[in-house]
């Protein structure tokens, strides 16, 4: 496998982050740098680890999670959608959304940026245990995975903080109904 076609893996690895760092950019604006590099390090981290676990545990972890990867997908996109779905409810009321006009980009909230990370992540199981099907090595392609999905998902939420600025409490509901689609999309794929 050539740098080029690991880099196209990297790419389309990264666009479910992207798509899911967009939401968050709309729901939260004037996301703080720092708060970028976390998440960027979230996202990116995890869709490095996971060709690594994948590669590493191939013929155990992926043979067992196989049948099901996109329903634990499915259920982390649908289960934080839903949260800034229903924060979007109450954008008016006292929630900690409303009254920070952010989410959990800012203030950071490491549960849901855990389970977003994994959620957007696990395909990149089956890239691992795909290397090590092909005998190819795992470590370059898991760096420049881990590259790419940190530059896009830093990118996305820029991208998607320019999209919602000044609409903070109408783009919540929008950015929650993409991650509920996002989880549909893995549902009907897997």
């Amino acid at each position: 496998m050539n740098l080029v076609e690991i880099f196209f893996i990297a790419v389309a690895l990264s666009m479910d982050a992207f798509a899911v760092s967009i939401a968050c950019g709309i729901a939260a604006p004037r996301i703080p740098a720092r708060n970028c590099v976390i998440v960027g390090l979230f996202f990116g981290g995890f869709q490095a680890l996971m060709p690594i676990a994948g590669w590493n545990l191939s013929e155990i972890a992926y043979s067992q999670i196989e049948a099901f990867d996109h329903w634990v997908a499915f259920f982390m996109l649908a289960a934080v959608g839903a949260k800034m779905i229903w924060d979007s409810r109450n954008s008016g009321k006292t929630c900690e959304c409303s009254q920070t006009k952010t989410c959990f980009v800012q203030p950071l909230n490491y549960k849901m940026l855990f389970l977003l990370a994994v959620a957007t992540s696990i395909d990149a199981l089956a890239v691992g245990v795909s290397l090590y099907c092909m005998k190819q090595p795992v470590m370059l392609p898991a760096l420049i995975i881990g590259i790419v999905a940190f530059i896009f998902t830093i990118l996305g939420l820029k991208f998607g903080e320019k999209i919602g600025e000044g609409r903070e409490g109408s783009f919540e509901l929008i950015g929650g109904m993409v991650l509920l689609a996002i989880g549909v999309k893995i549902l009907v794929a897997g």
